[in-house]
């Protein structure tokens, strides 16, 4: 099956870089913060036009699509706090934390947010109804979204090496081990993630209500996820071992 023009690639994506770039370029000075996560968001973005145009993905009109309205979510969400407005709650504590909290803890709170509460809604939104009859499409999209893992992890030590200027003696004696923890808790998270789109999908065929209330239970177990991402120690590692991923119950 077919879902989009095959000439969007690169613009749409570019574009996406470039609107990360200009919240990055505005931040307010008490917000700055939050420009690990955006800074190291962009890089992963564009980590993931690459592979698209090095023929990466099965599906890459697809991916581009996917990739734009996860986008859309984060940036929604950073305009809407800037301005004041509602928004949900993982987000909501995440801009909110205390700017004195580790470069880490910062960057790991944006990424609860954005893979655990956003990342769901984002890909059922670009897999419809009618493609989940078609069990040999729903699989195509299953390992497309699996081989972002291997782009993930591809991006670790760059970005372990971009974040580690103000990290301890302890933090750089353990970047090996840490390293290797965040692709093992990325690939967990974001295995959690396909089945929280199944079970956002059967609560979409029974209603608008039944999905709202699936997606609420969504974000109070992203927000939940916060406090263990606040404990003291390292972080990490700990992650490694106890998950990152959330997953909604049966209902």
């Amino acid at each position: 099956m077919h879902d989009g023009p095959t000439s969007q690639p690169r613009s749409t994506i570019g574009e996406v870089v470039d609107q990360l770039q200009q919240r990055i370029d505005a931040l307010p000075p008490d917000q700055v913060h939050r420009r690990t996560f955006i800074t190291t968001y962009q890089r992963t973005t564009q980590a993931v036009a690459e592979a698209v145009d090095a023929a990466f993905f099965e599906d890459p009109d697809w991916v581009v699509r996917w990739d734009v309205a996860f986008a859309g979510l984060f940036i929604v969400a950073h305009d809407a706090d800037l301005m004041g407005e509602r928004l949900p709650r993982p987000w909501r504590l995440a801009f909110r934390a205390d700017p004195q909290l580790p470069t880490i803890v910062h960057l790991l709170l944006g990424m609860n947010a954005h893979i655990n509460y956003d990342l769901p809604p984002a890909t059922l939104s670009v897999i419809t109804d009618h493609d989940f009859e078609d069990p040999v499409l729903v699989d195509r999209r299953r390992r497309d979204h699996e081989r972002i893992n291997g782009i993930l992890a591809a991006r670790v030590a760059a970005e372990d090496h971009a974040i580690g200027g103000a990290r301890s003696l302890l933090d750089r004696i353990l970047t090996p081990a840490n390293r290797l923890s965040s692709r093992r808790f990325l690939r967990e998270a974001r295995g959690k993630v396909w089945l929280n789109v199944a079970e956002l999908q059967r609560a979409r065929l029974e209603g608008e209500d039944a999905y709202d209330a699936r997606l609420a239970e969504l974000e109070l177990l992203a927000a939940a996820k916060i406090a263990d991402l606040l404990r003291p120690g390292q972080v990490v590692l700990r992650l490694a071992m106890t998950g990152f991923g959330i997953t909604l119950p049966p209902p």
